[in-house]
């Protein structure tokens, strides 16, 4: 377990579905901290992932919902719980709420990474690796895919650190001290 306040500005935390990655990011700050979260539960088994997240989660944690404006909402969790590090989960449902509503992740993602970094207190992103697998059959998971792809790299490019987490093990590919 690391001591948030030993973390660097900017951490992103890589992995696929049900890889452990968001339990590896909680355990990054230990003692928890402000959970931004992107999901909302559009039906039953989203509702039930969301609610195995926060039964995980200890004392210690603020929960900051937002779908969309996530420069906005690290003001937000900011303003409202001042020096506490931020845990962003994920960035994989950002990329899809942005499209689904017609935005295009790629040209905010560069503004969103400027601010993840230059947060008052370390952020944590979480993100889905999805660019291993086959190449979707239609439009929109490929579309999906590219800008999770690219929005990956944005973010990977500014942090400080780069985790990929497999079968629950971390490994370090980026450590800038």
């Amino acid at each position: 377990m690391t001591d948030s306040l030993a973390l660097p500005p900017l951490t992103l935390v890589l992995g696929g579905q049900r890889s452990g990655k968001s339990a590896h990011a909680e355990r990054l700050m230990a003692g928890g901290g402000v959970y931004l979260a992107t999901g909302h539960a559009s039906d039953d088994e989203m509702a039930a992932r969301i609610q195995a997240h926060q039964d995980r989660r200890a004392d210690g944690w603020a929960t900051v919902e937002e779908p969309l404006d996530l420069v906005a909402a690290l003001a937000r969790a900011h303003k409202l719980h001042a020096g506490r590090p931020v845990l962003v989960d994920s960035l994989g449902m950002w990329v899809a709420n942005m499209l689904h509503a017609g935005r295009a992740p790629v040209l905010e993602a560069e503004a969103l990474a400027d601010a993840m970094r230059a947060h008052p207190a370390p952020v944590v992103a979480v993100a889905e690796d999805v660019g291993q697998g086959l190449v979707p059959m239609n439009a929109v998971g490929r579309a999906f895919i590219d800008a999770l792809g690219l929005v990956n790299q944005m973010v990977a490019a500014k942090a400080a650190r780069v985790v990929a987490v497999h079968a629950g093990l971390p490994l370090v590919l980026k450590n800038e001290t």
